[in-house]
């Protein structure tokens, strides 16, 4: 029998992604798609799902859910964190670990450290239709997920596949996708803007202001000047997740996943694929900076990047945590050595000489 999932309470933007919508930005439909891809495939390592199998991601605030007639197990992948009453305890499963709950059980999901967004997978995948090919929600065209929205109290979500069985699952160490400036390949619009507008993209800070949605990231710092001769303007062509656009108010906005498929302001640069997972991370008042890098360096970051995630799935380990305990290495240890035999003197030399029988 397969799990039902219930949502108590759905978190401030919970919705079902995947790794997008591929192969219709020529009919405007854009990406969609997890913000942090990464995190989401090696959440699905974590449960035996394919790399691409949609998941929640969860945004500002996490959801509580509750499981229906069967065993479910969850994946928590970023800064995610789960807490379940089980046998009159709370039990707690750390980032990067899976958790099974039994039919009845609720759970608080929890996004630690302030962070931004996480994801929450599902071993064997939701059974929810696919919609131009991705179980991904664009809320914007109401397409995909669950009636094309963010998840609401009472949406019941049914797996596709029992859960597996077995120990949990967890990655051998955290997964950080690393900090320093943000990489960007320059172009393709760098004649649009003048010399000092372009050295100062790349030596000035900036700061995340509230303006930010699974759309894009308005940024406020130096004014980046476009050349005189050009304008603030240009025909509309094509985008995609990771642009950088500067209209005439000369702030850079940072095009994300749900970000529009065409654009008619200049692009001084693009955000490199290695650390696109990390503007999903990005929260108010952040700062950042931006470095400019070549194609060959750009290849070879995602080069590294896909190498660390191999080496992270090749890693995962069985839990071996009950309640906190490692019970494989309580019981195979001698849990009653040291053990003194008082009326042997060659245990407790001198005792009985010299303490007086007890009358």
């Amino acid at each position: 029998m397969t799990a039902l999932l219930e949502i108590l309470a759905p978190g401030a933007m919970t919705t079902v992604q995947d790794l997008g919508r591929t192969g219709f930005r020529g009919q405007g439909v854009p990406l969609a798609g997890v913000l942090d891809r990464v995190t989401l495939r090696l959440v699905n390592a974590l449960l035996g799902n394919d790399p691409g199998e949609a998941a929640l991601e969860v945004r500002l605030t996490a959801p509580r859910i509750r499981v229906g007639d069967a065993p479910l197990r969850l994946g928590l992948g970023g800064d995610v964190s789960a807490r379940v009453a089980r046998n009159g305890k709370t039990v707690e499963a750390s980032p990067w670990t899976t958790l099974t709950l039994e039919p009845g059980e609720t759970a608080e999901i929890r996004l630690i450290h302030g962070a931004m967004v996480g994801v929450v997978g599902i071993a064997g995948g939701m059974d929810l239709p696919p919609v131009l090919g991705s179980r991904s929600t664009y809320v914007r065209a109401g397409i995909g997920g669950v009636q094309g929205r963010a998840l609401v109290e009472g949406d019941r979500l049914r797996c596709r596949a029992p859960a597996p069985k077995g120990a949990e699952r967890r990655l051998a160490d955290p997964f950080p996708m690393g900090g320093g400036p943000i990489r960007v390949l320059p172009g393709p619009q760098e004649d649009f803007f003048t010399a000092e507008a372009l050295e100062t993209l790349f030596s000035a800070d900036y700061e995340v202001t509230k303006d930010l949605d699974r759309m894009g990231i308005r940024l406020s710092g130096p004014s980046l000047a476009h050349h005189p001769e050009r304008g603030a303007e240009i025909l509309s062509e094509g985008m995609a997740p990771g642009c950088i656009q500067v209209p005439g108010s000369g702030q850079p906005i940072l095009v994300l996943a749900d970000g529009q498929t065409v654009g008619g302001y200049p692009k001084p640069g693009v955000v490199i694929s290695a650390d696109l997972p990390r503007l999903a991370a990005l929260r108010p008042g952040d700062r950042l900076r931006f470095q400019a890098v070549t194609q060959e360096e750009a290849e070879a970051a995602l080069d590294h990047l896909e190498g660390r995630i191999r080496e992270a799935v090749a890693a995962i380990t069985e839990d071996k945590l009950v309640d906190g305990y490692d019970l494989e290495a309580l019981q195979s240890g001698n849990l009653i050595g040291g053990v003194v035999d008082m009326a042997r003197p060659d245990h407790f030399p001198g005792h009985l000489e010299e303490t007086p029988p007890c009358r």
